[in-house]
Parts: structure tokens; C-alpha cells; sequence
């Protein structure tokens, strides 16, 4: 096997790790590091804008979204993104990763500033235009999951393949950190200079006119990060991956890669006739042959990031719900606007600086030596342990004076999340398919991702309720409740546990190795060892 293997992809595989490599994370790293704010920067304003909205004089709380409304605002970046990953995803293995990475960035920059000069005359008109602009976000979002991690996973050696996709998938963290950084500051700087009484004193005069810039502010400033780095990723040469046995460019890839490696490296264009000609190198994704080979690795990849992303996005949108129910936030009547953006930026803040972030970098660290199996494996079973941690003494944590034994244990299950599922179902599917449909595969497992995360958007939002009515949201039906909630969401995670089992550990092996796209002609006939899903 080889002895097939392109010397141009031989040389990607065992290269040392060189400067070339840490130019790619930051490149396809700031793309995550946009998406990561732009989608869950919208947590951080959501109250404010009920407060600017939808408020009601005669009310003796703080104007809030209606439910509705509230479903919408939160989740509409997410019905784009599940759509921009199955499209970028398929596009990116038909037109080539570069050309498709241009636009996804394009964009996403347009329309994180669209999203903050939304317009109308009435509420429903500011609303409806936010969420517009908002899903063609999500839309180029979408396409940046499959062509990173693709694009990432193709530039890499198989030494540290996981470490270098792991730290593109981190940047995610930062994102997370920066927009909860952003909204302190913004806040901070706006209630210094407007003095705002709470709104138990005055109920008009706790938003001041001029908060409704503060929210647009923090949406438009996702698009710099992303404008910043347009210019490289347009210099990024086409993987040779995608060039040698997608194009079948044996003379462009050779010539991309020695400029990239700094190493003379021989075209090897019959070579690559000979490969892409074998049945291994030729099936659809909608045939037998890939069913036989990648269906049951579809089956786990798919599975197993819809159900983290249930939990990950109900946990990370609905923070502040769940900080205002055990009364870590103060309730909304006991300050003005400005203040509660503050207070609900401080407690995101400080959950991802000690919780979210140190995962993702644990994971870029562990990945290469204890494998994708184990820690997605473990992170799963300590999110279903921290949950029901949560869950079962929730009245304990609820009274005062255990707060903060509730925000270490929630701290806990983000850092396993990202110390487990939340990074390994973004790296896996980047390394288990065929060239030809890496990226297609990719977004359709990502895109599973999104399905659960609007699960997640949807259904914790109602969930969450509580069944007495005096603290339940204005305008919701009776839910569950955050006790119940967080014991769905413990459930959902011990499944996710079971179908890891269906995930292959990739640890160490070539992209070619794992794919099959080496194997024999002989061998095509018996499944692919490399299908094996617990390692031994």
C-alpha cells in the first residue's frame, strides 16, 4: 500500500512540523474563531433587545422576546448553517476547497455588519430583518465547517494531523471568550456614561435610547476577524489532496507542494491516472460500495454530533437563563439595560476563560497520544456525569449560598464537552472519507451537528419553563423545567456515549489509509480493515 502512495502526498505525511503548518491554523482558525462569535454573541443581546422591543408600561418586569420571536433570534443562524454545510460541503469536493473558502469568508463579513444596521419601523420589522441577515450568516458559517477542517486535515502529517485540526476547532473557544470580552467592554463603557435608574424605579427610563447601539456594535464587530484574514485565504494554494486526486493535476499539486515544503517533489501524473481509475477511487456517496465501506462511519459521525450539539448549544444559548434561575444573575427588575448586558457578559466570560477554552487546548494536546476514540468516549461520560450532577441536587444548588458549586460543575461539563465530543466530531469526519467526498461528508455530519443544535435552540427554550406560572417567561407554556431539562440533556449524552462506538480511531494513520483510496484492486471485494471502530 505503500508503494502506491503519491510521493507528493507521502511527503504531506511525514513532514515536520514546519511554519506552513501554523500559518493554516490561524488562517482557517480565524474563520472559527468568527463563527464561534458571530453565533453565540446573539445570547449576549437577546434580553436587551426584549427590553428595547417589546416593552410593555403596564408590565412589572423588563420587556422580553416572545417566545416566538425569541426561537427565531437564537436559531435562524443555525438553519443556515445546517444549510451552508451541506451545500459548501458538496461544493468544496466539486469546485476545489480555495475557490469555496473565498466566499463562505465574503459572506460572513457582509452580513455580520447587515446584521447589525437591521432596520425597520416597528419591532417586527427589526426583528425580521435581524433574522434575515442573520440566517445568510449562518448560511456562510456552514461553509466554513467542512472546508477548515478539510482543508486542515489535507495540509497536515499524520504525526499531528489531530492536533493541528484540534487547534483550528479551538479557535472556537476564543470566539466564545471574545464576544463575551467585547459585550463587557461595550456595556461597560455605555453605563458609565448613561446613568440608568433599575427598572423597579423607573421602567421607561431603564433603557435609554441609546442601548440600542450597543447590541448593534457587538454583532457588527464579528466581521473584522474574518475581513482580516480574506486576503490570506486567498493566497492559500489548493490541497494537493484535492488537486492530485480529485483535479487528477499530478503537475500542479507537485509544483503547489514543493513551494509549500521547500523540497523538490516529482509529478506523478500516470500514477495518479492509475489511482483514480481503481473502483476504490470511483464509487458516489449514494452507492453500495460506499455504504459497504463509509455507512456505518456516516451512521456514528452524524449521530454522535447531533447529540452533542443538543447539549453543547442548550447549555452555551441559554446560559443566562439558567445563571438568572439559580440567581447567579440578579433578577431583571433590580437593574436598567445596560447593566444586565454587563452582568450576563461577566458570567458567560468567566465560564468560557475556565471551563470552554482550557478544553478545546486539551484536546489539541492529548489528541496525537491518547486517540479521537478515548476522549470522545470520556468526554461523553463525564458531560452525562456533570449533568446529572446538576440535575439531581438542583434544589441544593438553587438555595443561596451554593452558586457557586453550581458554576464549577457547569464549568465542568463544557470543558469535558470540548475535552471530548465537541472536538473529536469536528476532526474525525475530516479524516475517514475519500477525497472526492471529504468535504461533502464532512458537512453532512456537521450539518447533523446544527439539526441537534436546533434541537437544542428550540427545545431547551421551552423545555426550560418552569410549571408555575409566576416564574415562568412571559408569554411560554408550562415546561419541564431546568431540572428536568438538564436530565434530557444527561440522557442525550449517554446515547451519544453508545454510538461512539461506530466512530473509526483514525490516530496515526493516512487520510489514504483511512479512506481506502490505496487499497489493491483484489481487496475491494472484502470490507476495508481500517473500518475497525474500537482501537486495539
Amino acid at each position: 500500500m505503500a508503494g502506491d502512495q503519491l510521493q507528493v502526498l507521502n511527503a504531506l505525511d511525514v513532514a515536520k512540523t514546519q511554519w506552513y503548518h501554523f500559518t493554516a491554523i490561524v488562517i482557517a482558525g480565524m474563520g472559527f474563531f468568527t463563527d464561534a462569535y458571530d453565533l453565540f454573541c446573539i445570547s449576549l443581546v437577546t434580553k436587551l433587545l426584549g427590553r428595547i422591543y417589546y416593552f410593555d408600561p403596564s408590565s412589572a418586569s423588563p420587556g422580553t422576546l416572545p417566545p416566538n420571536v425569541a426561537a427565531a433570534v437564537n436559531g435562524v443562524a443555525f438553519c443556515g448553517t445546517l444549510t451552508g454545510q451541506l451545500f459548501f460541503g458538496w461544493l468544496g469536493d466539486k469546485l476545489g476547497r480555495k475557490k469555496v473558502y473565498g466566499m463562505t469568508l465574503m459572506l460572513m463579513v457582509i452580513c455580520s455588519v447587515a446584521s447589525g444596521l437591521s432596520f425597520g419601523h416597528t419591532a417586527k420589522g427589526v426583528v425580521a430583518t435581524l433574522c434575515f441577515f442573520r440566517f445568510w450568516l449562518g448560511f456562510g458559517i456552514g461553509g466554513d465547517y467542512p472546508l477548515s477542517a478539510t482543508i486542515m486535515s489535507e495540509y497536515a502529517n499524520k504525526k499531528t494531523r489531530g492536533a493541528f485540526i484540534a487547534a483550528v476547532f479551538a479557535m472556537q473557544g476564543f470566539g466564545i471568550l471574545a464576544g463575551g470580552i467585547v459585550a463587557i467592554v461595550v456595556s461597560a463603557a455605555f453605563k458609565n456614561h448613561f446613568d440608568a435608574p433599575t427598572y423597579a424605579v423607573d421602567p421607561a427610563g431603564s433603557t435609554v435610547p441609546e442601548a440600542d447601539y450597543i447590541w448593534r456594535i457587538i454583532l457588527m464587530l464579528g466581521a473584522a476577524p474574518a475581513a482580516l484574514t480574506y486576503y490570506w485565504r486567498m493566497k492559500m494554494p489548493e490541497t494537493a489532496r484535492y488537486t492530485a486526486l480529485v483535479a487528477k493535476n499530478a503537475k500542479q499539486a507537485a509544483a503547489d507542494m514543493s513551494k509549500v515544503l521547500q523540497v523538490e517533489i516529482l509529478e506523478e501524473q500516470e500514477k495518479v491516472e492509475q489511482l483514480t481509475m481503481k473502483e476504490a477511487n470511483s464509487f458516489g456517496l449514494f452507492s453500495r460500495e460506499f455504504a459497504r465501506r463509509h455507512g456505518v462511519h456516516l451512521v456514528g459521525t452524524t449521530t454522535t454530533w447531533f447529540l452533542l450539539d443538543i447539549a453543547f448549544y442548550s447549555q452555551n444559548l441559554f446560559q443566562k437563563d439558567i445563571f438568572s434561575a439559580i440567581g447567579w444573575i440578579p433578577k431583571a427588575a433590580t437593574m436598567n439595560a445596560i447593566e444586565e448586558v454587563f452582568r450576563i457578559a461577566r458570567a458567560q466570560t468567566l465560564i468560557a476563560l475556565c471551563g470552554t477554552v482550557p478544553g478545546y487546548w486539551f484536546t489539541v494536546a492529548f489528541i496525537d497520544t491518547m486517540g479521537r476514540f478515548a476522549i470522545q468516549l470520556m468526554g461523553f461520560f463525564f458531560m452525562t456525569v456533570f449533568m446529572l450532577g446538576l440535575a439531581i441536587p438542583y434544589h441544593h444548588w438553587t438555595t443561596s449560598g451554593n452558586h457557586i458549586g453550581f458554576v464549577v460543575m457547569y464549568g465542568f461539563t463544557f470543558f469535558f464537552a470540548n475535552f471530548g465530543p465537541n472536538s473529536t466530531t469536528f476532526i474525525v469526519p475530516a479524516e475517514i472519507f475519500p477525497a472526492r467526498l471529504r468535504s461533502t461528508c464532512h458537512g453532512i455530519s456537521a450539518a447533523a451537528g446544527k439539526a441537534g443544535a436546533i434541537v437544542g435552540a428550540f427545545g431547551f427554550l421551552y423545555a426550560a419553563q418552569s410549571r408555575d406560572p409566576t416564574k415562568r417567561d412571559k408569554g411560554y407554556p408550562a415546561g419541564i423545567g431546568v431540572r428536568n431539562a438538564l436530565f434530557v440533556l444527561a440522557a442525550s449524552n449517554l446515547v451519544g456515549l453508545i454510538f461512539t462506538f461506530l466512530v473509526p480511531e483514525s490516530k496515526g494513520k493516512s487520510l489514504e489509509e483511512m479512506s481506502g483510496e490505496n487499497e489493491e484492486e483484489q481487496d475491494t471485494s472484502s470490507p476495508a480493515p481500517y473500518g475497525r471502530t474500537v482501537p486495539v
